[in-house]
């Protein structure tokens, strides 16, 4: 009998939760196979079968465990049961015998077509036909969900809500809170209780940007394989703006102020389970292709809980965007230990004065939150300033300067 135990998967990880279990007690289980999701304070991670045999479950869905506790034990002596099988190797359909001349090819079952109609009365079809109330809109009440009169006038009487909802419901659910929610819910008060936080704002004309994406996103697709969006410019332009105000991609430690030298830039990502917020490494270095793979790699990941603590460790400043939920202005809120976070939003057309005149722009409004212990209104502000140049004039972030200037030395 061996025991799989929670493995370490931090240093100030101590405990974790069993989610689900992917597989049953006295399933037999192959060497490698996924057993049972767990969740830490900062990820979720899978716990794999040491050696082939019997499943025997110890600890059950939603319960906390420490590191090193027993979540189950396989006994590998245990024979495989007849139908068990292990996992195979994919087999090239190249190989696979071609029918024979006078063959005839099997028939292939024609799969059932999705039942779209819901029975309903004359009467009820009429009406709905009438006052175009589409059938899933309405709860039948009559024999196998039939569709009656009253029904139909129900739901038009209520069309705000769906079918079968009680008027005036007063319904509530009580779930736990996950260990990552709980953590997010931690970090966030701590950053407001221990930051002297504040937050300047500006705005960006994302004109020239969004000519440059239309002209050349489909050779940078064919080129790299990955779509150019909007966060490589941005974080091209923070890393420059970063190494020129150094205040802002540093941080205290006790009664030090540690500087980097380096540009980890945290993207914050909307999970399924919440917020993670996952590092960019030496985004300094990357070239915008670079950039957008990482971060479709670790959108990815986070969309499917597969981040590693490693992933999300450290970062020296954070952009997250609120524009993808169609957020106009928000203050972002400082990811401790850092000092700055940047907040990008929605892209939206107004009306700007350029040179005496009135032009429609596609605007965005953009804001830095900073702990004001550390960097003062003009180093914030300054940087803000120097992320819009560098946006609105996309050449400079090539260099970090006009070229011409750099050409003629001025």
């Amino acid at each position: 009998m061996i025991d799989i135990k929670v493995p370490t998967v931090g240093e100030s990880i101590n405990e974790v939760t069993l989610v689900k279990w992917l597989k049953k007690e006295g399933d037999y289980v192959n060497r490698d196979e996924v057993l049972c999701e767990l969740e830490s304070e900062k990820a979720t991670f899978e716990l794999n079968a040491e050696q082939a045999g019997i499943l025997h479950i110890a600890a059950q869905e939603g319960a906390t465990l420490n590191i090193g506790d027993i979540a189950c034990s396989i006994d590998e002596t245990a024979p495989k049961p007849a139908g068990a099988t292990v996992p195979a190797a994919p087999v090239s359909t190249a190989k696979q015998d071609a029918p024979k001349k006078d063959e005839k090819p099997a028939p292939v079952a024609a799969k059932p077509a999705p039942e779209t109609d819901v029975k309903a009365t004359p009467v009820a079809q009429a009406i709905m036909s009438d006052k175009q109330v589409k059938p899933a809109e309405v709860k039948g009440s009559g024999s196998m969900g039939r569709i009656m009169k009253n029904d139909v006038l129900e739901a038009i009487s209520h069309p705000g809500r769906k079918g079968g909802d009680a008027a005036f419901g007063r319904e509530e659910r009580r779930e736990k809170m996950s260990n990552l929610r709980k953590t997010v819910s931690r970090r966030l008060v701590e950053a407001k209780n221990s930051t002297a936080m504040l937050t300047t704002f500006n705005e960006v004309d994302m004109g020239r940007i969004m000519d440059i994406r239309k002209q050349f996103k489909d050779t940078f697709k064919e080129t790299h394989g990955v779509n150019l969006g909007f966060m490589s410019f941005f974080v091209k332009a923070c890393c420059i703006g970063l190494q020129e105000w150094p205040a802002v991609n540093a941080y205290i430690d006790g009664d030090a102020i540690v500087y980097h030298d380096y540009c980890d830039i945290s993207i914050a990502v909307s999970a399924p389970k919440g917020l993670v917020v996952p590092v960019i490494r030496n985004a300094e270095s990357l070239s915008m292709a670079d950039i957008e793979k990482k971060v479709v790699e670790l959108a990815g990941k986070a969309r499917d809980n597969k981040l590693s603590p490693d992933e999300m460790a450290g970062g020296t400043f954070t952009i997250t965007n609120g524009g993808v939920f169609g957020s106009l202005m928000s203050t972002p809120i400082i990811n401790i230990p850092q000092s700055a976070i940047l907040g990008m939003h929605k892209i939206q057309e107004r009306p700007v004065a350029i040179n005496g005149k009135v032009e429609i722009r596609p605007m965005m409004y953009v804001a830095v939150s900073y702990d004001h212990r550390i960097i003062d209104g003009r180093e914030s502000v300054s940087f803000l300033v120097r992320v819009k140049e560098l946006l609105e004039h996309p050449e400079l972030l090539l260099f970090g300067q006009d070229p011409v200037k750099t050409l003629l030395e001025v």
